[in-house]
């Protein structure tokens, strides 16, 4: 469907008219969330990422709007075929240093740092993580685990005791060599070039080196090293893998060569604070300062923007018509969004999760298990509005999708099925479910949203009313958490179902594809070990190959025809199963004041890039 785009610029006149631009030399932006984490290589979300943005360069990126096209960044060209930097058959890429390039610090830029970034990312990788995007295309595994259980000949608890200590000095002495024999010849510097080596060609690479949110952007090694990150060394280096998020000392640190640095992250008020670095080799940043503050609260954020507080706003799609009506505002909607909002089911929740109740089907909770019966998933499918969140909450802004795969994207066909609210079909999955019994004893379950985002608020309580009008023995209720909090019980398996959306890594439909439905992928990877062994027992559909195989085979398949109909193919078995809700495909709702001058929409950075931004009158 063709997007049409309706710029409204609401003109300086009424009561909240300034006559002159207010705060020139800073930029508020009040957003919804603080980061979950600055380091690049554990950052997987959009409020995290859109600091790194400002604050590191990568080695290209795009080129403002466009998401095949791409400029030089601290990588002087970007490599192709025709000029030479994109070699082996699509499987070197070759990156000229930028030279006279200075970290926030002072240091200079070198080919090391890049090289150590890579590598520091590939042996860190953190569980949930993006450094997947890496290990895929360079070594054809999606967790350094597997590349290191292949290479020594054993299981990573066999070669490891529970404090990260080789069990024997054979394996340590492997785990050295794997180092030099692997991990260091896949990142190799050859004078003021750094060479990347993949396992094959993967046409995607660079948008995952060009994309704003984190793992793109280059380290300092030298500062790295100071604060306790890898010291950059073959022995020891797996002391430095898989760190919680606060276990990194760039939890709440940040030193690149980027337009900003850091100046200062206040937790408690939710507020990042980035000042403009002045020796930034392109030139300095129009705009001195930059405050992004998570503000909670849509009244205040409606407040600041009025009186002009506020140069930017999160504003959600269903207060559309109260930004139109207001003064001094851009307001743009239905810009178009690489995104699915949806609802994941985990089969798996850890027992002592405090949103299952009793733990068990006994009218009080939900058992750990309670969403591995897929009659209970098709039950939720069918006991949701879709339609009515799109056009009466969302005004609009969003568009019903068969599974979760954006529109555009290969694989995505409108012939596809989609979920209908229907209570009486929700019903009957309902009755069968758990031979029955779920229907006599009913449920009760908690669901989160994080706070401030009414969107997701609404979505959870129009299942929590629908279950309730299925049966009075259904249950949900709905409650809110700050956003650090709903990743953090997200990844220790504690939510039952969770609400969320995916911002394209790169536009591809393995991006997609893989994140929710392979058991190792981004959101896949939350459904716990019972969706695993579900993904990975062959299956008639596939031609006896498993869901996770087939998902694996359709990324690698070159004919793009054939690989459009497998993923086809693969949508229509995750429907069948309901193995995710795709509650919606958002269209976006930009707002500033109109004094901000140099906004660039590209649906796949994580946020505002602040270095192209003036306040003009």
């Amino acid at each position: 469907m063709k997007k049409v785009f309706i710029v409204l610029m609401v003109t300086l006149m009424g009561v909240f008219a300034f006559s002159q631009v207010k705060n020139p030399d800073m930029i508020f932006d009040a957003t919804l969330s603080e980061p979950d984490t600055l380091d690049p290589h554990h950052a997987y979300d959009t409020s995290s990422g859109e600091v790194i943005f400002n604050v590191y360069d990568n080695l290209v990126a795009y080129d403002g709007e466009s998401l095949s096209k791409f400029v030089p960044m601290l990588s002087t060209v970007v490599p192709t075929v025709e000029n030479g930097y994109l070699r082996d058959g699509g499987t070197t890429y070759v990156f000229p240093i930028r030279e006279g390039v200075k970290f926030q610090n002072g240091n200079d830029l070198t080919p090391e740092d890049v090289e150590y970034t890579l590598e520091r990312a590939l042996l860190y990788n953190p569980a949930g993580g993006p450094v997947w995007m890496y290990l895929d295309p360079m070594f054809g595994v999606f967790s350094i685990r597997t590349l290191v259980e292949d290479y020594v000949g054993a299981s990573w608890d066999t070669i490891f005791d529970d404090d990260m200590n080789p069990t024997t000095p054979e394996y340590e002495e492997a785990l050295v060599n794997f180092y030099y024999d692997v991990i260091d010849p896949s990142v190799e510097v050859q004078g003021n070039e750094v060479h990347v080596h993949l396992a094959r060609p993967f046409a995607p690479f660079l948008n995952v080196l060009a994309s704003g949110s984190g793992w793109g952007a280059i380290l300092d090694k030298e500062y790295s090293i100071e604060i306790g990150a890898w010291d950059g060394n073959a022995e020891g280096w797996w002391k430095y893998h898989g760190w919680t998020k606060e276990q990194s000392p760039y939890f709440d640190h940040a030193m690149g060569t980027g337009p900003y640095k850091l100046v200062e992250w206040d937790h408690a008020q939710q507020r990042i604070t980035l000042e403009r670095f002045d020796d930034y080799w392109r030139g300095p940043a129009p705009i001195r300062r930059v405050i992004i503050q998570g503000i909670d609260e849509w009244s205040t954020r409606r407040a600041m923007l009025e009186t002009g507080d506020a140069d930017i706003a999160y504003v959600p799609a269903q207060y559309l018509d109260v930004v139109l009506s207001m003064d001094g505002l851009t307001v743009i909607p239905g810009t178009p969004e690489v995104s699915i909002t949806s609802l994941g089911f985990n089969w798996q929740v850890d027992p002592e999760s405090p949103y299952i109740g009793s733990g068990q089907l006994d009218g009080n909770g939900i058992p750990p298990d309670f969403f591995e019966d897929h009659n209970v998933r098709l039950g939720f499918a069918y006991a949701f509005d879709y339609d009515g969140m799109i056009n009466e909450v969302l005004n609009g802004l969003g568009e019903k999708v068969p599974t979760a795969l954006p529109t555009g994207f290969l694989g995505y066909s409108e012939d596809l099925p989609t979920y209908e609210l229907d209570l009486q079909k929700a019903e009957n999955y309902f009755k069968r479910a758990y031979k029955g019994r779920l229907w006599q004893t009913g449920f009760k379950m908690t669901i989160l949203y994080n706070t401030g985002n009414d969107s997701r608020r609404v979505s959870a309580e129009i299942l929590r009313d629908n279950l309730a009008q299925i049966n009075p023995r259904f249950q949900v209720e709905v409650r809110g958490v700050q956003w650090p909090t709903y990743l953090d019980e997200r990844e220790n398996m504690m939510l039952p179902v969770y609400i969320i959306g995916w911002v394209a890594d790169f536009p591809d439909p393995h991006n997609f594809i893989f994140t929710y439905y392979h058991s190792e992928g981004d959101y896949g990877g939350y459904y716990g070990d019972n969706f695993a062994e579900f993904a990975s027992l062959p299956r008639p559909e596939f031609g006896g190959k498993s869901l996770n195989k087939m998902i694996e085979d359709a990324a690698l398949e070159s004919d793009p025809a054939v690989r459009e109909q497998m993923y086809i193919d693969i949508q229509e078995f995750v429907f069948d199963y309901a193995l995710v809700l795709p509650l919606y495909q958002p269209q976006g709702l930009r707002v500033h004041r109109s004094w901000l001058k140099g906004w660039i929409n590209n649906p796949i950075w994580p946020g505002d890039y602040y270095y192209n931004y003036t306040k003009v009158e």
